[in-house]
């Protein structure tokens, strides 16, 4: 069902964009490709953003532009070729974008405010959280991403994984909140094959004003 709402969803998002030609482009970082050193080394923050985030970006748009002229026709069954790849270079586009705001070279430490105390309602302190969301995004088969989401229809935080470049919402419907990429493009170049190191290593450059606000913005 999950799978069935998220190409729906995805198909009547298309159908918008196709209307106004719009073009995605590869968002600027607000921090430089060092900055997160020694945690995340800069040559890896350049190949992630300049090269992987940005073919995703090309590919969607390419992608974007087939199914339009696949509407145009009335042709179905290319959309529905189609559904793939949208499905893995929107969700890589989506997912990224969140991915370098919830990260600062001022990040780290803990959360302050509302986003602490729903924190503490729903996993019982910061660290549980920090531990089973670990946990979740450690055992990721081959590639992925592990979330700490929001979940609207309960109003309770959910920590969540998701295979390949999935989008969260789109296929879980839970809000994105926080995301770990865990896709060895993210880390083995400093890792290897290490990937819990690296998990444990990102919760020291965690923007925690970011995933605040996102907070903020998913109760509205």
């Amino acid at each position: 069902m999950a799978h069935v709402q998220c190409v729906a969803g995805l198909s009547h998002s298309l159908s918008l964009v196709s209307a106004t030609r719009h073009k995605h482009t590869l968002p600027d970082l607000m921090y430089d490709y060092g900055a997160l050193e020694p945690h995340i080394c800069a040559e890896i923050m350049q190949l992630h953003h300049s090269k992987h985030h940005a073919t995703y970006v090309n590919n969607l748009n390419v992608t974007q532009e087939k199914y339009q002229e696949a509407l145009a026709k009335g042709d179905v069954t290319t959309q529905v070729a189609l559904q793939p790849a949208l499905r893995f270079n929107g969700g890589g586009h989506i997912n990224h974008t969140i991915f370098w705001t919830n990260l600062s070279p001022n990040g780290g430490g803990e959360p302050q405010g509302e986003l602490l105390e729903a924190i503490k309602r729903d996993f019982g302190s910061f660290q549980s959280m920090k531990d089973r969301m670990s946990a979740a995004t450690v055992a990721v088969q081959g590639s992925g991403w592990g979330w700490l989401g929001f979940d609207k229809d309960s109003g309770r935080l959910r920590i969540a994984a998701c295979a390949n470049q999935d989008p969260l919402q789109g296929t879980t419907g839970l809000i994105p909140l926080l995301g770990i990429d865990v896709w060895e493009h993210a880390y083995y170049l400093q890792y290897k094959n290490v990937r819990p190191d690296y998990v444990k290593a990102i919760w020291n450059v965690i923007n925690w004003e970011n995933v605040s606000d996102r907070l903020k913005t998913a109760k509205k």
